[in-house]
């Protein structure tokens, strides 16, 4: 009954306030009236790729199957001779062979031309970088970048099934979980077996392009997780300046990976294993030993790096086909078989979790896996039968400066409070209280 009461009390506020703007509106001058109808309101400008897009008549599109720069500019009455001349011009600045199917372009046109033919080509081979091949007046051309901007927030929660699940009921991404489980804490947590209740806080950073696009989530800079009654803190920190490398370390400088992540690839399943005495029936039975451990995963499942160290070989050889070797330090190699494709060079350096190729069927495989193998000191070995060692401590000179830089972090993760489905709705019922007492008094 009370906030029956309340609600028509808020209809009746509503239609005074409607009555009181119709009669000031009926007593307003006729000539403001008039003034404001012919008021002229100048289009905002929209920026983007450094121009005025308002200035032109665009064009969007993706590059389709067979399409090639010069036949996008012919469709758009652009003549042979000028798209050689635009070619040549542009050539030491942009390979315009390398235009890739699905990718978008954007085409600015002269506004006023029947033919609307375009002044300029933008070309955009991932979400941040575009080119630029600008024929306007000068030939020219140059690549850039979208603005980004890093958002930081925090998120906490208390697990009921799972950590995405927990996640997802906050609109927080799932890479935050993959995150987590991946690169944080795969050697100190294992995410499948998460009880209920346990707890976890995190501050990490959003990455948008133009303010808006969001990509994802960045980076983790620190982190709390209490499984089983046990606290886990996690705070990020740059060890190498040089080669970028940033492990994470608990409250008291010790390390939480160890010096190979547990596998290849993100939530797959081993499809066979290591196995010196497997035998085969499609071989009648013989003993055909495997020396390495398959990972299945669909076509096109991003490969990682286990471990930070160099490549020696990024080639295709036989039954292997496509795959990757990287030397980590003297005792240890791995390498990765029947890739779709490979992202690295040989001689590059690689970072533990960088991504080196892509899940495919070259070579001799029954299906879509990667086979890791795993050498130490020469020899070929069941990687999850050794004794790992952990990731390179934190050195006593960066210590004191470590301890120093998480305090507030520390802090910060502290004071971040639980949010709960009960939390949630007895908040919703705080602001009902609120609201209908605002409307009382109103």
């Amino acid at each position: 009954m009370e906030r029956a009461r309340i609600k028509r009390l808020g209809n009746r506020c509503i239609i005074a306030f409607a009555a009181i703007s119709l009669f000031y509106s009926c007593k307003q001058d006729p000539k403001e009236i008039i003034s404001e109808e012919i008021a002229i309101v100048e289009p905002e400008e929209t920026l983007e790729f450094g121009f005025n897009l308002n200035d032109y008549i665009v064009k969007r599109d993706t590059i389709q199957k067979g399409d090639s720069f010069g036949e996008i500019l012919q469709r758009n009455s652009i003549s042979f001779a000028n798209i050689f001349k635009i070619a040549e011009k542009t050539k030491d600045t942009f390979d315009i062979r390398k235009l890739q199917v699905g990718k978008p372009y954007t085409l600015l046109c002269t506004k006023g031309d029947s033919l609307e033919k375009p002044n300029c080509f933008i070309y955009q081979p991932n979400k941040e970088e575009y080119v630029v091949i600008n024929f306007q007046d000068s030939i020219h051309a140059y690549t850039s970048r979208k603005p980004i901007k890093y958002v930081e927030k925090e998120v906490a929660g208390v697990i009921t099934s799972n950590i995405s699940e927990a996640l997802d009921s906050q609109n927080v991404s799932v890479r935050l979980a993959y995150k987590l489980a991946d690169e944080i804490y795969p050697w100190t947590i294992d995410f499948r077996r998460l009880q209920k209740g346990d707890r976890f806080k995190v501050i990490y950073t959003d990455k948008y392009i133009d303010d808006s696009i969001y990509v994802g989530v960045a980076d983790v800079k620190a982190a709390f997780f209490e499984h089983n009654n046990e606290p886990f803190y996690a705070f990020e920190f740059e060890t190498d300046s040089l080669k970028g490398i940033s492990d994470y370390f608990n409250e008291e400088a010790k390390n939480l990976r160890r010096a190979f992540l547990q596998a290849p690839v993100q939530f797959s399943r081993i499809s066979s294993r290591y196995n010196l005495k497997r035998r085969i029936a499609y071989y009648g039975n013989r003993l055909r030993p495997h020396r390495g451990t398959d990972f299945a995963a669909a076509i096109g499942t991003p490969i990682l790096a286990t471990a930070n160290g160099t490549v020696i070989e990024s080639t295709r050889r036989g039954g292997n086909g496509k795959f990757v070797k990287i030397r980590h330090n003297a005792t240890y190699t791995t390498q990765y078989l029947h890739m779709k494709a490979q992202k690295v060079k040989k001689g590059q350096f690689v970072k533990q979790g960088d991504v080196i190729g892509w899940i495919g069927m070259t070579g001799n495989t029954g299906g879509p896996h990667v086979c890791y193998r795993f050498w130490k000191n020469g020899k070929e070995v069941d990687p999850f039968k050794q004794k790992l060692p952990e990731a390179e401590p934190i050195s006593d000179s960066l210590k004191v400066k470590y301890l120093e830089f998480i305090k507030p972090l520390k802090i910060q993760l502290d004071n971040i409070q639980y949010k709960t489905p009960e939390i949630e709705e007895k908040l919703e019922e705080v602001f009902d209280n609120i609201s209908a007492i605002t409307q009382v008094n109103n």
